[in-house]
C-alpha cells in the first residue's frame, strides 16, 4: 500500500496542481473516479499489464473505451501513465486527488459504517462529532453493515474509531485469550 502511495503521489500532486490552476478540479475528480472504476476491473488490469498488447494499441483502445469521460488534458495523462506502466495507479491517484481536494476545500471525507440506517438527527450529531474530532467539516459516506450488531465505525484521514459492539467483542476476546 505505501509503495503504491509513493509511486502515485507525484502524479496526484501534479494533476491536482494542474486542475487547480485550470479551475477544473471537478472535471478532473469526475474523470479520475471514472478511470478508477474502469481500472478496478480485473480484465482491464490484466490488459493494461499485458506486454503482448502493445502500449500504443492498448492506449488507443483504452481512450476509445473511455470516450466521453476523459477531459482533453486527461488524454495526455492517460498516455503518460500507460507509457510508464502506471495505469494501475489510477485508483490511488484518484483517492489522493480526493484527499487534496478535501484539504483544499476544508473538509474531510469520512467513511461511516453503522449497524443500521442513520436517522437525520443521528447524522447531524455524527457530523458535529467528526468536526470536533478532525477539526474540519466532515463529508459522511454512510454504509450499513449489520454484522456490527450496534454502534459505528468511523474512518477518516488514516484514523479509525471502532465504537461497534462487534469491535468491542473482538477486543474482549483478544484480552481473554492472552
Amino acid at each position: 500500500m505505501s509503495e503504491l502511495t509513493t509511486l502515485a503521489r507525484p502524479y496526484a500532486v501534479a494533476v491536482f496542481k494542474a486542475a487547480k490552476e485550470a479551475g477544473n478540479i471537478q472535471e478532473w475528480a469526475d474523470m479520475l473516479e471514472f478511470l478508477k472504476q474502469v481500472m478496478a476491473d480485473p480484465l482491464m488490469q490484466r490488459a493494461a499489464s499485458d506486454p503482448k498488447a502493445g502500449k500504443d494499441r492498448f492506449i488507443a483502445k483504452f481512450l476509445d473505451l473511455c470516450k466521453g469521460h476523459v477531459i482533453p488534458e486527461g488524454e495526455n495523462f492517460i498516455r503518460l501513465l500507460a507509457s510508464n506502466g502506471r495505469l494501475g495507479l489510477v485508483g490511488t491517484i484518484a483517492d489522493m486527488f480526493a484527499e487534496f481536494r478535501a484539504e483544499e476545500e476544508g473538509y474531510v471525507d469520512v467513511d461511516v459504517i453503522t449497524a443500521y440506517p442513520l436517522e437525520e438527527s443521528e447524522t447531524t450529531n455524527l457530523n458535529a462529532l467528526v468536526e470536533k474530532w478532525m477539526s474540519r467539516k466532515g463529508r459522511l459516506h454512510v454504509t450499513v453493515d449489520e454484522s456490527l450488531i450496534a454502534g459505528v465505525v468511523l474512518r477518516a484521514g488514516g484514523r479509525v474509531v471502532d465504537a461497534s459492539v462487534h469491535g468491542q467483542l473482538q477486543r474482549l476476546a483478544k484480552r481473554l485469550s492472552n
